[in-house]
């Protein structure tokens, strides 16, 4: 039997596993209800329950001190909306809103990598049994100048104020940069995969043009990759929805490696088109619907579609999760379905 660290690497290495690996997202109330339901004491052993190749994540404590208005790092302030079942934190002051002109963005208090303990991952990475593949980083730039900026403005800036975009996402990517520096530095060669992110599709078609992208987020993003492949780290990248025009840059100029989290529903991501044209290039995580079929299907259409994704898949590498974070409206006897089905395959 191989762990989870490597059944991951096995796919990284275009070997063959001994069984499909899976993984798991989930907003934290679905895994509190299955660390009760299923009586496991914490979420190792709900990994192991469900024989789940969960990535360990890794993170640097910070060592900051918070503004006086209780944001976070960045000076951005939240707010808990519930939604029904559970709730989520959603930015309600967005301190660069106003900012009008590049001598205030470069005037902003921005972070600084030397508030993180960076000596912490350097521990728990000594520490480690080497059973797990360990996690660490994640760049995500334009989510997080739209949590800054507020989203309609960020698009905005794009193509109004390109010089105030500029001046933003380059403060966010000499930060980013430095900090993930560090934190693979401190990893010494155990790190196996990081992020690098960004929500360039919604369920209909892209959110930016290719060029938009190519101008203000590829460069950068090209840079972050290089980073982690310095140390050897491989190079995960999550996009929501029909992001299918954008996948030969993020393979020919980014270098991706894994692709997550495939919502094949959305235009373009049909999923054996996706094989036909990238399978040979790219490992797919995730793909199991958890806007219908998880959440409002039955065990057996949960069952179906993990059996119909194991055939479609069978000419590419493909990490069996649900496409995006399991919801408070799921089943658990969907959830079940979905770990048993693939299990069994």
């Amino acid at each position: 039997m191989m762990t989870p660290r490597q059944r991951w690497l096995a796919l990284f290495e275009c070997r063959q596993p001994d069984r499909i690996p899976t993984d798991y997202q989930a907003t934290p109330e679905v895994t509190a209800r299955l660390l009760d339901e299923l009586g496991c004491g914490d979420e190792e052993g709900l990994w192991k329950r469900l024989k789940i190749d969960r990535r360990k994540e890794v993170i640097p404590p910070w060592t900051g001190r918070r503004d006086g208005g209780g944001g976070d790092i960045w000076g951005i302030t939240y707010r808990r909306v519930e939604y029904g079942g559970g709730a989520y934190n959603e930015p309600c002051r967005h301190p660069l809103a106003e900012v009008d002109s590049v001598a205030e963005v470069h005037a902003y208090r921005w972070p600084s990598p030397e508030e993180f303990d960076y000596a912490a991952i350097t521990k728990i990475c000594r520490e480690d049994d080497g059973t797990r593949p360990i996690h660490a980083g994640c760049y995500e730039p334009f989510l997080l100048y739209g949590y800054l900026r507020g989203l309609e403005r960020a698009f905005e800036d794009l193509i109004l104020r390109p010089q105030i975009a500029d001046a933003i996402l380059g403060h966010l990517f000499d930060f980013h940069w430095e900090h993930h520096r560090r934190i693979f530095a401190a990893g010494a060669g155990r790190i196996d995969t990081t992020w690098v992110a960004e929500d360039l599709g919604s369920q209909t078609g892209p959110l930016i043009s290719l060029a938009m992208y190519r101008r203000f987020l590829r460069d950068n993003q090209v840079k972050m990759a290089e980073l982690a492949r310095s140390h050897g780290i491989h190079v995960m990248y999550h996009t929501d929805g029909a992001a299918r025009m954008f996948i030969p840059d993020l393979l020919d100029r980014v270098g991706i490696e894994i692709l997550n989290p495939i919502q094949w529903r959305s235009a373009g991501m049909d999923r054996a088109r996706l094989v036909a044209d990238f399978g040979g290039r790219l490992i797919f995580h995730g793909s199991i619907d958890n806007q219908r079929t998880l959440a409002f299907g039955s065990a057996e259409d949960v069952a179906r579609e993990v059996r119909e994704s194991i055939e479609i898949y069978r000419p590419a590498r493909w990490i069996c999760a649900p496409c995006h974070n399991l919801q408070p409206i799921t089943p658990t006897e969907n959830i079940l379905a979905m770990y048993e089905a693939i299990g069994s395959a």
